[in-house]
């Protein structure tokens, strides 16, 4: 791996993790791109480097997680659905990892929100909850839509949204509570997949890995603040055309090379 490989995946990172439309999707098929390989340290490698983009939700989100006490509540009862099939599941999920995979399912995800978006078509799209009334109960909802998202290609922020806005929560508030139902998620995976492959991690590879972290860090940082707005005034019909358009092509072209 290159410099410009950790600058491209990093940016590439920093930009789709809170976007629906698969951060680690979009990962696996750029290293295809780039050539490389997904050994085991290589998916740590890019599960690790979300950890730029949790950390910018948090410089965000800060002040009103601290001011905001029952809402870390509602982020930890949303947390346990993965936290629990990402425990006992995590061979299983990592033998997904692949091209294939990840084109079928960014099909499958871009359907869906054409589908909802289709028989939400006549709500505002100003209307729904604030995180302030929403129960512990649809938090654990949310929950298991995010423990859907474990399935490469399928979107974290894609599964969250579309629960949260199932919940009833307008799209505002749904996109802030996928933002910081990651922070726990995306913490927790990272420093388990970085001590399952603590000892396959050279020297090159942290070297590698601290740029793509500040890298993600920056791009998430302008991206959350851009989605935020975007959202409010917008419905998600561009990504699910963008899931699907990404999805086709890589399934015929890009799962042809040989990884």
């Amino acid at each position: 791996m290159t410099i410009i490989d950790s600058l491209l995946l990093g940016a590439l990172e920093g930009v789709t993790e809170f976007l629906p439309v698969s951060s680690t999707g979009h990962l696996i098929l750029a290293s295809q791109l780039l050539g490389l390989q997904q050994t085991a340290a290589h998916k740590a490698f890019e599960v690790s480097i979300q950890l730029g983009s949790i950390l910018a939700v948090l410089f965000l989100y800060a002040q009103r997680l601290l001011q905001d006490k029952q809402l870390w509540f509602k982020i930890a009862i949303a947390f346990l659905p993965t936290g629990a099939l990402g425990f006992l599941l995590y061979k299983h999920i990592k033998a997904l990892f692949g091209v294939e995979t990840v084109s079928i399912m960014l099909i499958v995800g871009g359907v869906l929100f054409l589908v909802f978006e289709y028989f939400h078509r006549n709500q505002p799209i100003t209307e729904g909850k604030d995180l302030s009334q929403l129960s512990m109960k649809e938090a654990l909802a949310i929950g298991f839509f995010q423990s859907l998202a474990m399935v490469p290609g399928t979107s974290r922020s894609g599964a969250t949204l579309i629960g949260g806005l199932f919940m009833g929560l307008s799209r505002k508030s749904a996109a802030e509570f996928s933002f910081l139902l990651a922070i726990p998620t995306m913490f927790i995976a990272t420093a388990y997949d970085l001590l399952k492959h603590r000892h396959e991690m050279i020297v090159d590879d942290w070297s590698m890995l601290i740029v793509a972290f500040i890298t993600a860090f920056i791009f998430a940082f302008a991206t959350v603040k851009a989605f935020v707005g975007f959202v409010s005034r917008h419905t998600f019909v561009p990504f699910a055309i963008y899931r699907i358009i990404v999805g086709v092509i890589f399934f015929y072209v890009i799962s042809e090379i040989p990884a």
